[in-house]
């Protein structure tokens, strides 16, 4: 496909097949090896539970995840949990961030390593590294630990920055470099001095600005003056700080450059600030923003604001409505070309042509938010060969990833052209493309990139709980420095294709050095590797505590057998063959206790059932509706009443026998909750209830399940085939919902049409065996379908709907008889009944009303009354349920 060069640059490497500006080796453009693989073993420098990360502990459930594992409707949390967009960060912002700083020692085989340390990150750590006879050496104080540098406050250090002096001992002042370290509301200077006495560096706090109103998103250094520095707070505004300005100690006040944004645009709430770079003029600054790129000019007396980059240009390949920029960087060949990367995309920007992007690559990346340019010639360092040379000096590596989700790829870029020896085109030739594709580059040097190794390391996520990351539980790299070439010579024999040395800290607090080097293959790695992929052994990053847990741990174990058996369709089976070892003969035993016998017994007959049981009826379930039940509840009720008494009291105790029970299986009792039975006259499993007081007369239950009381009946009743498998409790309850269904067939009536009563509903009067005699009116209970359980076949794939099976979301209940209108003296409780289609239960001692309960029932049913006539669903359910309100 020939496009013109204009067009180019607008297709992102890797969106698609067609790479206009992908360059890969070949013998007319000789790049080299573009691959870095690391040594198998690292050098360990020295480590300290000092150089620990602090984490504030982190949210357990956020809103979304609280939502998504709450008791509402999937619906209504699906909808709700929507409308949080998930945090980029789940931890603090430190550890999204680089830790680690390098300061190069002027003329010495030195380099100083700054990183925040302390109980909060509040002070400046640093260390310096030396290079001797081909071996490094660490430097440290007396105490054997990292010399520290304070800030004057308890705030945690977000980030450092570095800037080295590079005229060096031109002067009496002996400093070799500066240092700023930004807290969420503060900025802090530090001047780097070398200490002829102790011949090592030392820190000089210089002084600070507390920023009260507005955080800080960004602080960096001046590439042209090396004292000046610029700050970006999260509301936009600029300061400029020059240190020259300042006496030593005293009170900084930075200069606040007065820049024409759009106050329509700062208020927006999804528009974040988030860096700030100088460009290739000291008053010529690049301001990063969530949805688009600024050029801020201040070299003429109006300052002058333009736009290089939206987010709206990435619409076609990004399309996504939550696409923003994340991080700003500044990258080769000179200060006029900067690199962004936004959530799908990887741009290269000159801001001599606005709105036009050099080059675009699709990264792959789940949030990166560290990014870096280096020079192809640092990376390939201290070759053995130079045939790629000229690629080295012309490349350039943009290096992406973030550190929280351990994931970093490196693409590179250089000239277009062909590269002729002692040919300088690729320094005159603005035409750039990126050199073959983005690669992975494995930072922790220890993981192994196989199939089974990342199999493994996903199933490992999956099993730990929503709330915990899996960055707490695995040794991740928290920052890392590229040491200079001079100094990795020193460290090791050169490479055939070059290479560079890193040292990386670990968040076990260990600092490494790692050696790269430059190759055409991936990554090979040794057996051990696999072991050690992807190990969650314990909580690396989570905050220490020196006092030691004080109270006795205990532990009780469930066995959860007949629950597995259950799910599995097997609990007749394996419960048949425990039983036949016990050879308990439940007739033989008496009850546990009379009480509970007769309580049991009261409750059955105020429902119908007489005391022998022999054959309950079916009208005995129906009287007990009286709230609304779903027909599977009903089908329920019917086979807990089918049980003889033996067994059913085995499901039903004092709380003082459970004590006794749990106290011989275990001397340390279990703390478990059983529900008590309540006074209202009901069919078992006995249904809204309260908790049990713990009172030792209370009667709680049922504390045997309802399949395993089945079961136990089935073969008391001397079932002959239990081991077989052929007897099923779920079986047996669609027999009893079979049941169910024809009578609900003749003596209920549908408040929403015509019902799904499939080829249940047949007509009693073809059933012969059993007859209805002394019944309640015919048609004297109502079938209900609520709307919010309709559902379609569609909502039923795609997970929507709240029940997946129709035996739960059809409703019965008894419709109130219509009462006289005739006024009469006040009654109790059920003057409540003309209030409500459904017929109310109190579970509370039967009081007549007194004159002042009656003026607030008036009110109470004139203020329902006038919503029940503004609601029209209402009326229509009343007039199909043939209820009707007294007046």
């Amino acid at each position: 496909m020939e496009l013109s060069e204009e067009w180019k640059s607008f297709f992102p490497i890797g969106a698609s097949t067609v790479s206009p500006l992908l360059q890969s080796h070949s013998p007319s453009l000789p790049l080299g090896p573009l691959r870095f693989i690391p040594n198998p073993n690292p050098n360990p420098l020295f480590s300290s539970s000092s150089l620990l990360p602090f984490l504030h502990p982190l949210p357990h459930l956020l809103p979304s995840r609280f939502l998504l594992t709450s008791s509402l409707l999937p619906s209504t949390t699906s909808s709700v949990a929507s409308l949080y967009s998930p945090p980029q960060n789940h931890a603090a912002p430190s550890i999204f961030r680089n830790r680690i700083h390098l300061l190069p020692y002027p003329r010495s085989p030195n380099v100083i390593v700054f990183f925040p340390t302390g109980p909060n990150d509040d002070k400046i750590g640093f260390f310096t590294l030396t290079v001797k006879d081909s071996r490094s050496l660490v430097q440290l104080d007396v105490n054997g630990d990292v010399f520290r540098a304070s800030t004057g406050t308890a705030h945690r250090i977000l980030s450092i920055s570095v800037n080295p002096v590079a005229d060096f001992g031109l002067t009496d002042s002996h400093v070799i470099g500066y240092l700023l370290a930004s807290t969420l509301y503060s900025v802090h200077w530090f001047a780097l001095r070398h200490n002829t006495v102790l011949e090592r560096p030392c820190v000089f706090y210089l002084g600070g600005k507390m920023f009260k109103t507005c955080p800080v998103a960004h602080a960096c250094w001046s590439p042209h003056i090396l004292e000046e520095s610029l700050v970006l707070l999260e509301n936009g505004r600029l300061f400029l700080f020059d240190l020259e300005s300042h006496v030593s100690g005293g009170c900084f006040k930075g200069t606040r450059l007065r820049v024409p944004w759009n106050d329509s645009e700062l208020s927006e709430n999804n528009r974040v600030w988030l860096s700030c770079e100088f460009s290739w003029h000291p008053r010529v600054l690049v301001v990063l923003r969530s949805d688009a790129v600024f050029l801020v000019d201040f070299r003429l007396k109006e300052c002058n604001v333009s736009c290089l980059m939206k987010i709206e240009t990435l619409r076609m390949y990004a399309p996504d409505e939550n696409e923003r920029f994340l991080t700003l960087s500044r990258a080769g060949p000179d200060n006029f070309y900067f690199a962004v990367a936004s959530t799908s995309l990887l741009l290269l920007f000159d801001v001599r042509k606005p709105l036009v992007p050099v080059l675009q690559w699709m990264h792959g990346l789940e949030g990166p938010c560290f990014m870096s340019v280096f020079s192809l010639s640092m990376l390939r360092s201290h070759s053995r060969e130079d045939a790629f040379k000229l690629a080295s000096e012309s490349g350039f590596c943009i290096m992406l990833g973030s550190f929280w989700n351990s994931e970093f790829n490196i693409f590179c870029y250089g000239s277009i052209l062909p590269f002729r020896k002692g040919s300088i085109a690729s320094k005159i030739n603005p035409a750039i493309c990126a050199w073959e594709l983005p690669f992975e580059i494995n930072l922790s040097g220890h993981e192994c990139c196989c199939g089974s190794c990342l199999l493994r390391k996903e199933f490992s996520k999956d099993a730990l709980p929503e709330w915990i990351d899996w960055q707490l539980k695995k040794e991740i790299v928290l920052g890392f420095g590229v040491l200079s070439n001079d100094l990795a010579a020193l460290l090791c024999e050169p490479d055939d294709n070059g290479g560079f040395t890193l040292i990386r800290l670990m968040s076990s607090g260990r600092f490494e050095l790692h050696r790269y080097h430059a190759s055409w293959a991936q990554a090979k790695y040794s057996e051990h590797c696999h072991d050690q992929v992807f190990c969650l052994d314990r909580h690396l990053l989570q905050p220490a505590s020196d006092e030691k847990y004080k109270f006795p741990k205990s532990f009780h174990y469930l066995k959860l057998d007949y629950l597995y058996a259950y799910t599995r369709g097997t609990l007749s089976r394996i419960l048949a063959a425990k039983l036949k070892k016990i050879c308990v003969d439940a007739q033989d035993k008496e009850p546990l206790c009379a009480e509970v016998h007769e309580f049991l017994c009261e409750k059955l007959h105020a429902c119908g059932l007489d005391q022998s049981r022999s054959c309950p009826a079916v009208t005995s379930v129906f009287n007990d509706v009286k709230l609304p039940a779903s027909l599977h509840e009903v089908a329920l009720r019917r086979l807990w009443a089918d049980l003889p008494m033996e067994l059913l009291q085995l499901a039903f105790l004092r709380y003082a026998e459970f004590e006794e029970v749990v106290g011989d299986l275990d001397q340390n009792r279990l703390a478990l909750e059983f529900l008590a039975v309540p006074n209202l006259p009901q069919l078992p499993p006995f249904f809204l209830r309260k908790s049990s007081p713990h009172s030792n007369d209370n009667i709680v239950g049922p504390v045997i399940p309802f399949p395993f009381l089945l079961v136990l009946n089935e073969f008391r009743n001397g079932y002959s085939n239990l081991e077989g498998g052929e007897f099923s409790v779920g079986t047996e309850l669609g027999l009893k919902y079979k049941e169910i269904m024809q009578v609900v067939g003749e003596i209920a009536v549908s408040a929403c049409g015509p019902t799904h009563l499939n080829d249940h509903a047949v007509s009693l009067a073809e059933d012969g065996e059993e007859t209805w005699v002394g019944f309640l009116k015919p048609k004297s209970f109502l079938l209900y379908h609520p709307v919010a359980l309709n559902s379609s076949a569609t909502d039923l794939e795609q997970g929507k709907s709240v029940c997946s099976n129709n035996i739960y979301d059809t409703f019965i209940f008894r419709v109130p008889e219509k009462k006289s209108n005739e006024q009469t003296e006040s009654v109790g409780q059920e003057i409540f009944d003309d209030l409500s289609p459904v017929e109310l239960r109190f579970d509370a001692p039967v009081k007549k009303l007194e004159p002042l309960g009656l003026k607030a029932y008036n009110l109470l049913k004139r203020q329902m009354s006038k919503w029940q006539e503004n609601f029209d669903p209402y009326k229509e359910f009343c007039v199909q349920s043939r209820f009707e309100k007294n007046s």
